[in-house]
């Protein structure tokens, strides 16, 4: 599973994304979308910046317009090389040059803009500066949903990260944990997970014992006891789209009660599994998962969401919690990922990566979810 036999991106497809971010920015009333290097610029364009400088790199989009990217001259030859270049007009600045000038000659000077959440305040304020009659808004409060839903291409390659992250688990499983640091388990996972594919880490979460009661624990210089329960929480990137999943496991034969809370979480998951399906509310994911908690005694214990989005990074809208009334649609993809956590003792958290079909969900993630005992 090493290799990627995935298709890139084409222009086609990158200007097709162009195009519908433009419209949707229409419709939601924008004058266009400003986008500054980062996950949003990859997607509509398959750029990225061979570094992150003080220096201005942006895209501009807007209805009945062609796209521009404006770059410094110095980066330009690596911006024609992107895969989405075909499909948009370079426009380059020179050192001593001012590119807020030349960014501002292509906007509305009255327009309310969308803008990338990572974009430097720097860059925002010179733009304010140079159109004071501007406005701007987040990406994520304007156009939310704008990656959310994915294509046929991208559910691939969302299906193949969530594979090799099943591959990893199946791996890990079977590596001694008793008597080693959770930071060795955390290598191995990172080890793992590079084989199968992926090009980028993002976290690998080993929380053992009380640790595990901490849902966001980094691992660290505890050694594993027998005993212990393991919250193992990781993923990445391959091929640009994101994988993620936890699964709790047991050094040795679990107590009655540590078994008794991994099935309540489990059955929790599982019913926040069944309540995806087109046109429900992203809160009733949290509804149908808490619910089981909450009856079992252990409401207070479940501390987090239940789900959040993953694409081309691994936490993005839409997000799974009480108060979302968005639907759910078709190609969406997300976490479903309930726990519960006690102080001072152990935690448990199971998720899967799930992806809106015509008439449910279809898991991304197939490992076991019982408990499984390792050594």
């Amino acid at each position: 599973m090493t290799g990627s036999t995935a298709a890139p991106f084409t222009a086609d497809d990158y200007r097709a994304r162009m195009e519908r971010a433009a419209r949707e920015a229409a419709e939601a009333g924008l004058a266009g979308l400003l986008v500054a290097p980062g996950p949003d610029l990859v997607w509509l364009t398959g750029y990225t910046p061979p570094a992150v400088t003080e220096r201005l790199t942006l895209l501009v989009l807007a209805a009945g317009q062609d796209p521009v990217l404006v770059v410094p001259a110095l980066e330009a030859p690596d911006a024609h090389r992107a895969a989405g270049a075909a499909a948009l007009t370079l426009r380059d600045w020179t050192d001593g040059k001012d590119p807020y000038a030349a960014a501002a000659a292509l906007l509305d000077a009255s327009g309310r803009f969308g803008i990338s959440d990572n974009a430097w305040a720097l860059h925002l304020l010179a733009l304010q500066q140079a159109l004071p009659g501007s406005s701007y808004a987040s990406l994520t409060e304007a156009l939310p949903m704008l990656r959310a839903v994915k294509d046929a291409a991208e559910l691939d390659l969302m299906a193949a990260a969530g594979a090799a992250a099943d591959a990893t688990f199946e791996e890990i499983r079977d590596v001694p944990f008793a008597g080693r640091r959770e930071s060795e388990v955390a290598a191995d996972l990172v080890r793992l997970l590079r084989r199968h594919g992926h090009e980028q880490v993002d976290f690998t979460i080993v929380a053992s014992g009380p640790n595990g009661a901490n849902p966001h624990h980094e691992a660290g210089d505890r050694v594993i006891a027998r005993g212990d329960m393991i919250v193992l929480d990781f993923g990445g990137l391959r091929d640009g789209y994101g994988s993620d999943t936890s699964r709790t496991v047991h050094v040795g034969e679990p107590t009655d009660e540590e078994r008794r809370v991994h099935d309540i979480v489990r059955a929790a998951q599982e019913a926040g599994f069944r309540a995806v399906r087109p046109g429900a509310a992203c809160q009733d994911v949290d509804r149908a998962a808490r619910r089981v908690i909450a009856d079992a005694g252990y409401g207070e214990y479940f501390i987090h969401r239940t789900g959040h989005g993953i694409g081309v990074t691994t936490h993005e809208p839409p997000y799974m919690i009480e108060g979302e009334e968005r639907p759910l649609v078709p190609g969406m993809c997300f976490s479903v990922e309930p726990g519960i956590y006690l102080p001072g003792r152990f935690g448990v958290r199971i998720e899967d990566i799930v992806t809106v079909t015509e008439d449910g969900g279809r898991r991304l993630n197939t490992t076991t979810r019982e408990l499984v005992i390792v050594e």
